[in-house]
């Protein structure tokens, strides 16, 4: 139940975000809803790029996102590399 009219669902495939997320399972991204230390989040990077991930930093010239597949690393990305970034409000499992 977001309140945001721009809010938006995704339905996954594949297994690269196991264990959180299974093939088939449905988010809803929200672009308004306020992001904070901890939230799963979906981002796209300057590049073309799509990370879902949990965010672990924001400051004004960094972020640091963790990404949800157990074997990935942790990536760091300079706040210009980011275009958007939204919170993940629910799921579908």
């Amino acid at each position: 139940a977001a309140a945001d009219e721009h809010a938006y669902a995704l339905e996954l495939t594949g297994d690269a975000l196991r264990p959180a997320y299974r093939d088939g399972d449905v988010i809803v991204v929200s672009p308004a809803t306020p992001i904070r230390r901890g939230d799963r989040v979906v981002l796209k990077t300057a590049g073309g790029e799509i990370m879902i991930g949990e965010l672990r930093r924001r400051t004004a010239r960094t972020l640091e996102l963790q990404p949800l597949h157990a074997a990935a690393a942790d990536r760091t990305l300079a706040a210009t590399e980011v275009a958007w970034i939204a919170r993940i409000v629910w799921a579908r499992q």
